[in-house]
């Protein structure tokens, strides 16, 4: 597969979250309507048990979460719990955990991106990889980037077209004359030794401002990528 096929076959599928619910959740919403994913409230009496959550891609059902787990899971005391202390909130997260993000607004591709660039420097170890669209981000992220190399384990590989003159301190620089290096952004972390941790981003601005691209949290889309890039630009 190539960049273009990677962008077209992930982005091809539509996400939806229903909440079955007595009541709506703004904070679940938000969380899933700024991962570009529809989100829809069916009403269903209050029986004590807060509802639950429907995860549909393409219409077909995903899989179920009960709704307190999932509101552990986006409340940002999300991060201080432990998986293994609640069998729900571990169901929820490997429910999520091999989710896609479509996203259209470059906005949303930054925060990713963000998102991707601070796990891997936390995890420490790995694999990450980052091409740009333009020269003038690549300098803008050169810093970021030499960063990462330089003051942790993480072998960093960094794309770009050969006239930018990409060079970030401690990372191999992979310059190409042609081709789909330049024309996509992508972000890609292997996760270290841990699936969970692994993420990527691949995305093209097809218009200025206007852009095409998807955030994965998907271990083996993720790896899929990764070992695309590996084998085709040595």
């Amino acid at each position: 597969m190539t960049l273009r096929e990677f962008l077209d076959g992930a982005s091809s599928s539509r996400r939806t979250v229903t909440l079955f619910a007595p009541r709506p959740c703004e904070e679940i919403t938000t969380y899933f309507e700024s991962r570009n994913v529809l989100v829809e409230y069916e009403p269903i009496p209050d029986d004590g048990t807060d509802g639950f959550v429907v995860l549909s891609v393409d219409g077909e059902f995903a899989g179920s979460a009960g709704m307190a787990a999932v509101r552990h899971l986006v409340s940002p005391s999300a991060a201080d719990l432990d998986p293994g202390e609640n069998d729900a909130l571990r169901a929820t997260m490997d429910l999520l955990a091999e989710t896609t993000f479509v996203a259209f607004e470059r906005r949303h591709l930054l925060a990713a991106s963000r998102e991707i660039e601070d796990r891997a420097y936390r995890v420490g170890h790995g694999t990450l990889r980052t091409g740009f669209q333009s020269a003038a981000a690549m300098e803008a992220q050169r810093h970021v980037y030499a960063t990462l190399a330089t003051e942790t384990l993480l072998d960093v590989h960094v794309y770009g077209r050969l006239d930018w003159e990409p060079d970030v301190p401690g990372a191999t620089v992979h310059a190409e004359e042609t081709g789909e290096i330049g024309a996509f952004w992508f972000v890609v972390f292997d996760g270290g030794d841990a699936d969970r941790q692994a993420c990527a981003l691949l995305g093209e601005e097809f218009e200025p401002g206007t852009f095409h691209g998807f955030w994965t949290y998907d271990a083996e889309l993720v790896s899929d990528i990764g070992a695309y890039l590996a084998r085709t630009y040595t």
